[in-house]
């Protein structure tokens, strides 16, 4: 079953009733996890780091980065309180870290399993590295990433999951770690790689869903999808194309203040998406071509038998206008209508009659 990942992200603005709801909500649509960003702005950014285009778009006015995101950090004591709504849900708390403060405390402080390495950081070794050496299964965002750089990344995760108390390692050490049978079976067993286009909202044209398959076949890793388009069509793609992870950005009202409200999906269409993409899941089946249940049931009315166009007498030799081709199905297959002509009949048959010779 593919993992939907609802990203409330940071549109709680900071707001703790306004998380809680996120997650309400996220449980609501059916999603598997939800998932926020945790970090500490002084740590993420410098003073002189600008935003992005779609953020001064989006939030309307123009500032620094690190006002900006001082404003959307998620307390420590709240994501106490939104791991226990979570538990209580039975929904799966995820948390993106962006240093190495914010990593250390979800990983021993709230005992994360899972952790989500965000397009952003993947060329942030050491981050990297302590995210790996962390031990939990890890999803990895290749946003803006070329070929190489992901396999950069894994190296960089394999060593760290082999080496999990070293310091300090060499690019020598990554390859290494990457080339080694061991390496390559834990990023098997560990690492989901999701491909992915930076830009909020992602134009369609630079969405290329295709890239999941070069990934795939290259790395031999498991692949998903973290969308940023607007709608819920791509995530349904991805999924027939064999995304196992789903993340998307979503929002209690795309009206609100901030970055990343009008490139999420709104309550009522995140739980379209579920449903959706679990009708995909669905509609996949198991690749082998039969005939189903359903289909069994239709074959005599949708199929076709020989039949009798006019009377026909036991002993006479049935001629080409005596029969024709017409249902419903369950006689003498329409194939035999060659080798039945020239044919003495067996038995009497009147017009409309279906033929068993």
């Amino acid at each position: 079953m593919t993992l939907i990942i609802a990203e409330a992200g940071v549109n709680h603005n900071g707001d703790p009733e306004l998380a809680r709801k996120l997650v309400a909500s996220a449980h609501a649509a059916g999603a598997n996890v939800v998932k926020f960003q945790t970090f500490k702005a002084k740590n993420l950014v410098t003073e002189h780091a600008v935003q992005a285009d779609y953020q001064k778009k989006n939030t309307g006015k123009e500032e620094s980065q690190l006002a900006m995101l001082q404003r959307l950090e998620l307390s420590h004591e709240l994501h106490y309180e939104l791991i226990a709504y979570c538990n209580e849900l039975g929904l799966e708390f995820l948390s993106t870290a962006f240093d190495d403060e914010s990593l250390n405390f979800l990983v021993h402080d709230l005992g994360l399993k899972r952790l989500k390495l965000p397009s952003g950081e993947i060329t942030n070794a050491p981050l990297v590295l302590k995210h790996a050496q962390a031990g939990c299964d890890l999803i990895v965002s290749t946003g803006m990433a070329t070929m190489a750089e992901i396999e950069s990344v894994l190296g960089v995760i394999a060593y760290g999951y082999l080496n999990p108390t070293a310091k300090q390692a060499t690019q020598a050490d990554f390859d290494t770690a990457y080339a080694s049978e061991s390496g390559q079976q834990i990023l098997r067993e560990k690492v989901t790689v999701l491909h992915c286009t930076t830009e909020y909202p992602a134009p369609m044209e630079e969405i290329n869903l295709n890239a999941m398959d070069t990934i795939a076949s290259t790395f031999k890793l498991k692949v998903g999808y973290s969308d940023h388009s607007r709608g819920i069509t791509i995530p349904i793609a991805a999924v027939a194309k064999g995304a196992s992870v789903i993340e998307k950005h979503f929002t209690l009202d795309q009206n609100l203040e901030g970055p990343d409200h009008k490139a999420s999906l709104e309550p009522d269409e995140l739980a379209e998406m579920v449903t959706a993409i679990r009708d995909v899941e669905k509609a996949m089946g198991d690749g082998v071509k039969r005939p189903t249940v359903s289909e069994v049931n239709n074959k005599n009315i949708a199929r076709k038998s020989l039949v009798a166009v006019q009377p026909i007498k036991k002993g006479q030799v049935i001629k080409a206008e005596d029969i024709a081709v017409k249902r419903p199905g369950g006689g003498r297959s329409p194939y035999d209508y060659w080798k039945i002509i020239g044919q003495q009949s067996r038995y009497d048959y009147q017009a409309g009659d279906t033929l068993f010779d």
